[in-house]
């Protein structure tokens, strides 16, 4: 069985230029190789190196989904939301600040983590990356048993303590199992950044199958903070930190584990990695954000709650999401809208939220035409009224917040079903991204849906209902306005919600 998702480099031509990708893990790993044993150095303090000046301001009108133009490191100054994986975003102040994985379509990974920071949200101005290289201690870790790590950093997660921001990041190597998630610190979210320990590490053998990637925190309102990680092997693992360092409160310990995958027929459904997990204040409660299947095919978005931050956390019909079930609701996943080639790859949720207390999910989209394009979105999170993610269907646009009446609603509608077809296996077996296509939905003024007179909604603001075959489905839809992307229309209306059964719906309305 494939072990670890393949990262380091993928290679393919796009037109005439060659991309080389360096993405979140790995599954193909290599025998082991033996050098001397070699000690972290204390690393000198970088020079600051010059900031490129962007030529390009990023607006709705602007963000294609591919780009070409700017693509390779000669243009990273132009970058802004292209070139983004694995995104763990922070608001400070009035901006929010970006760090992804170490990725690039049109020329050769640069190690370090990327930075960015927007005002809007839209316009993401490039400023730099957070390490002049790979991190000297979670480097010597990797050399130090007998292997050398891949030259790209992988997966961030950002936070602030107080008037300290905290860089916490990934590192592996080919051999499975083989990787190290350190912690560096700053006065400030642009840097510069001092790498301080390692966290978590792991490594082949032992009692435990972990593998120390994806990193995230959860801070609870007694002020524990409580780390998560995992990337396929054995699942999703939690452990106790140090408030004050940062570091695990108990040195060396790997945590427990609190998620994991179904098996079909002996053979592991993909893989499970990229944990998120938040306190939800309104709701009372822990969400659990994880990211299943192959990250540039059927990436997608899962999600579980706990009363606890060390769990168990249950999914939409009261399962432990630590069991050998492949858990729901699915809230994001590849999706294809009439006239566009679709998105795919849409997953490893970075959540955040605004001062008003708005949560959005930072993701990585990959468009159908070529998946080696990575490209940040951003959604607006909306809860249900039984306390439940969901995202909205298209990506923030800053649009204005107006009164919808049932009149407005009365229309056509491109409508999505976010379902799943189980596909056991990793990058070999997942080539396909498995879009969820739009269907025709209309909702007449006389209460009624397309043709049917059975089938009926009604509109309690914010919330549409659909009601289908007397009740056999009843779909719960928060609704908003919203840019239409694939059309390039300002704003339209939306909808997402989930039905009696916890499958995500999504629409938009065409006219």
């Amino acid at each position: 069985m494939k072990n670890e998702k393949l990262n380091i480099l993928f290679r393919a031509f796009a037109v005439f230029v060659m991309l080389t990708l360096a993405a979140c893990s790995s599954d193909s790993p290599t025998e082991e190789t033996r050098e001397e044993t070699e000690t972290p150095e204390t690393p000198e303090t970088p020079e600051e190196p010059e900031i490129p000046v962007a030529s390009k301001f990023y607006t709705v009108d602007n963000i294609n989904d591919t780009y070409a133009d700017v693509a390779g490191i000669a243009n990273v100054a132009n970058w802004g939301p292209y070139n983004v994986h694995d995104p763990s975003v922070i608001k400070v102040g009035a901006t929010y600040y970006c760090y992804n994985t170490d990725v690039s379509f049109g020329s050769e990974v640069r190690p370090g983590i990327q930075m960015r920071k927007s005002e809007d949200l839209i316009n993401w101005e490039w400023i730099g990356w957070a390490f002049d290289g790979l991190p000297a201690k979670g480097a010597a870790f990797i050399k130090n048993k007998g292997a050398q790590p891949f030259q790209s950093l992988w997966a961030p997660y950002v936070m602030q303590v107080d008037n300290e921001f905290r860089l916490y990041y990934s590192l592996s190597s080919p051999t499975g199992r083989l990787s190290v998630m350190g912690l560096a610190t700053s006065d400030s979210p642009e840097g510069p950044w001092i790498e301080k320990d390692l966290v978590v590490t792991s490594e082949p053998g032992g009692p435990l199958q972990t593998n120390a990637i994806d990193p995230s925190v959860v801070v609870t309102p007694a002020g524990e903070h409580w780390f998560y990680y995992g990337s396929a092997y054995d699942g999703i693992y939690q452990l106790k930190l140090d408030p004050s360092t940062g570091l695990a409160a108990n040195s060396g310990d790997k945590g427990t584990r609190v998620a994991q995958r179904a098996f079909t027929n002996g053979i592991v459904n993909g893989n499970i990695e990229g944990p998120e997990v938040i306190y939800n204040e309104q709701q009372g409660k822990y969400y659990m954000f994880i990211a299943y299947d192959w990250l540039q095919t059927k990436y997608n978005v899962r999600v579980g709650r706990s009363d606890n931050p060390n769990g168990p956390y249950y999914d939409y019909n009261g399962l432990d999401i630590n069991t050998e079930v492949d858990n729901g609701p699915m809230i994001l996943a590849p999706y294809r809208f009439d006239g566009h080639s679709g998105w795919q790859g849409v997953s490893h949720p970075g959540i955040f939220k605004d001062d008003s207390g708005q949560y959005f999910m930072a993701h990585q989209g990959r468009p159908g035409e070529n998946s080696f394009y990575m490209v940040l979105h951003i959604r607006k999170i909306h809860w249900t009224q039984d306390g439940w993610p969901i995202v909205s269907p298209e990506r923030y646009a800053a649009v204005d917040k107006t009164e919808i009446t049932s009149a407005d609603l009365v229309g056509n509608y491109e409508q999505i079903i976010l379902g799943y077809s189980v596909t056991p296996g990793y990058a070999d077996e997942q080539r396909f991204p498995d879009f969820q296509n739009s269907i025709d939905l209309e909702l007449k003024t006389d209460g009624s849906i397309n043709d049917n007179a059975n089938d009926v909604w009604f509109y309690d603001s914010p919330w549409l209902t659909l009601n289908f075959g007397d009740g056999a489905f009843i779909d719960k839809l928060h609704v908003e306005r919203g840019r239409d992307w694939e059309n390039k229309i300002e704003s339209t209306i939306l909808f997402s919600g989930l039905n009696n059964e916890g499958t995500a719906i999504w629409g938009k309305k065409i006219n």
